[in-house]
């Protein structure tokens, strides 16, 4: 005979793996899922799904700045999903991590021997955005890049003009010189953009970008600055950034202004 204090074990159980799963995110109730998918060299790309809403929802594909992870984006991305979009948030082979989110790309790179540089890691950005337009996304595609990864998502828009719908750019400078690209590298590289683009940075790092920002042939293009120092990357987002009102607000508003929504 069964006894009368199993099922409520049983119950409990199911209770307690109910809860898990919701409280991912404290505070928010939006779960991710964790994935894995392959990058042009056959590289796994580990990759933090946020996908709450239907695929004919807006998309953000979120690219990490060097020597993260994913983890850049854990405090960020649910907060998207409640303006109404599904995210993104891929480990490119060129980084550490952030957030004790250790980045498993980088991990796997480097026990294949394979090398690591920001350039390398384009490879897995435009992975995950052809990932993403095969298999997660019927809707509009954004993308968001932070610092290297800001300058890169400009020039994957511009190799894919036709199917990105808009950009937010962290922080974008040339940082390639180093790697043999030229100098004006991503300026060169972004004459076919036309959709809305988004660029913020902290304060002083305008000069960085600015020859970049004036490239862009788009007539929906727009940055903001704070007016106290800021911060570097999407990091300006996060609540430990004392301006991360400030910026939220200008991202909101891109977001809303352009009708990435509809």
């Amino acid at each position: 005979m069964m006894r009368q204090n199993q099922p409520g074990k049983t119950h409990l159980s199911v209770i307690i793996l109910v809860l898990s799963l919701l409280f991912i995110h404290p505070g928010t109730g939006l779960a991710f899922e964790t994935i894995t998918f392959p990058s042009e060299d056959g590289l796994l790309i580990t990759a933090d799904l946020y996908q709450p809403h239907p695929e004919t929802a807006p998309f953000l594909l979120l690219f990490h700045r060097a020597g993260w992870s994913r983890g850049e984006y854990r405090e960020i991305a649910p907060k998207l999903n409640e303006l109404g979009f599904n995210c993104l948030a891929i480990d490119q082979r060129s980084g550490n991590g952030v957030k004790n989110i250790t980045n498993k790309t980088a991990e796997q790179a480097e026990k294949k021997g394979l090398p690591t540089t920001y350039l390398d890691a384009f490879q897995d950005m435009e992975a995950a955005f052809i990932y993403t337009r095969k298999n997660l996304s019927q809707g509009k595609l954004l993308l968001w890049g932070s610092s290297y990864s800001a300058s890169l998502v400009l020039v994957l828009a511009n190799n894919h003009s036709a199917e990105v719908n808009g950009i937010l750019a962290f922080a974008p400078g040339e940082y390639f010189a180093k790697l043999g690209r030229s100098e004006t590298y991503v300026a060169d590289h972004v004459n076919m953009i036309h959709c809305p683009v988004f660029i913020t940075s902290a304060q002083p790092e305008k000069e960085r970008w600015w020859l970049i920002f004036q490239a862009i042939p788009s007539r929906q293009k727009e940055f903001f600055l704070p007016e106290t120092f800021g911060i570097h990357g999407s990091q300006a987002l996060w609540q430990s950034t004392p301006e991360h009102k400030k910026y939220w607000e200008a991202v909101k508003n891109f977001l809303f202004n352009n009708s990435f929504r509809n």
